[in-house]
């Protein structure tokens, strides 16, 4: 509702000081429809080496002038959620101010990550995060700028597990949810002549969570550094991040795709990633494979590192977007662990996934 009433008042606007800009105005309508495949050597047989429909989604973007909108709203099996939905006012190409469900400017982006399974970040809430906030972009020569403030998740509760974004969930055991966040993000381009590019940044954001009994808030920060290197087909992505949630407990509890699950309140992020792109190969349009490793370090009591590792390739065909992903992972939810970050009986060996995802994008 929020980012509804935002775009309203931002179109009202721009019609009224710019009577010529519904003259300069497009639509654009899309979608995607996606069917996933996995095989596991862990849980039970239920969703085995079965082939199911993922995802359905639309998407809609479109501009006025200087405003601009995009949304994407997803259907998985079992519950809905908004992906980001924000209306914004461009300055020029290179800067402009968003407003709604908009994605939160921290570490590598788009993603720290080449697979459909993302690094350990994106389950930190870390990385492919969207909030409901407000985030102006400054891109002018080699730097780019990022200042975001936003007001709490996407939902603005803690109480809905079925979303997209990874946010702090309110559990019975960990009642808490996210309140208001300063973002900031810093990068720099860096290009030998076109032999290599590399892109150097760093990244920061402090906030609060709230305990949902008591009212009381708690301080949430976090930092990074990372750095993007390229060189003809091979790209190499590194990063550490920190994150920590100032709670009396050691673990928080997050939620997304209808599951909450707990987390050590604080931890390091290592990660590093390897990809080689084959451009046009064949009968494929672009063939990319890829190792994508993270682990996120935690000590203390109950808590143990978590370890990630993806190995696969991206295949592109017209309208179709396909993965095939080799997940191995240690004490990792999503890959047979208890969470991230944490010590519990059945975390303490590898597991492994095969996941198989075929996309078509309209």
């Amino acid at each position: 509702m929020y980012g509804q009433r935002v775009f309203a008042a931002l179109l009202a606007l721009g019609v009224a000081t710019s009577p010529a800009a519904a003259r300069d105005a497009g639509l654009e309508l899309g979608g995607a429809v996606r069917f996933n495949y996995v095989w596991r050597d862990y849980g039970g047989s239920a969703g085995n080496n079965e082939l199911d429909l993922e995802l359905l989604r639309v998407d809609a973007g479109g501009h006025a002038g200087p405003l601009f909108f995009s949304l994407q709203y997803r259907w998985y099996d079992g519950f809905d959620a908004v992906h980001h939905a924000w209306a914004g006012w461009r300055v020029d190409e290179d800067r402009d101010l968003r407003a709604g469900v908009v994605k939160v400017p921290f570490g590598l982006l788009p993603y720290a990550s080449h697979s459909f399974w993302f690094g350990s970040g994106y389950y930190l809430g870390i990385e492919d995060d969207y909030d409901l906030g407000v985030v102006w972009r400054d891109a002018r020569g080699e730097r780019r700028w990022h200042a975001g403030l936003f007001f709490g998740d996407e939902y603005g509760t803690g109480a809905r597990f079925g979303r997209y974004s990874f946010d702090v969930a309110t559990t019975a055991a960990l009642p808490y949810r996210e309140r208001e966040r300063i973002n900031l993000r810093y990068a720099r381009d860096i290009d030998r002549g076109g032999e290599w590019t590399m892109e150097l940044g760093a990244s920061a954001f402090a906030g609060r969570v709230e305990h949902r009994p008591s009212g009381r808030r708690h301080d949430h920060r976090g930092m990074a550094l990372h750095g993007q290197f390229a060189r003809g087909p091979l790209t190499l992505q590194l990063q550490w991040a920190h994150y920590e949630y100032w709670v009396p407990e050691p673990r928080i509890a997050l939620s997304a795709f209808m599951f909450p699950f707990e987390i050590a309140a604080r931890g390091d992020v290592l990660t590093a990633n390897l990809a080689w792109d084959f451009a046009r190969t064949g009968w494929f349009d672009g063939i990319t494979c890829y190792n994508n490793l993270s682990t996120t370090q935690a000590s203390g009591t109950g808590l143990r590192d978590s370890w990630q590792s993806v190995t696969g390739c991206s295949f592109a065909k017209g309208p179709m977007f396909a993965y095939v992903d080799w997940i191995a992972g240690r004490n990792m939810w999503f890959v047979g662990g208890p969470g991230v970050g944490i010590d519990e009986p059945g975390g303490d060996r590898w597991r492994s996934r095969l996941n198989v995802n075929i996309g078509f994008y309209f």
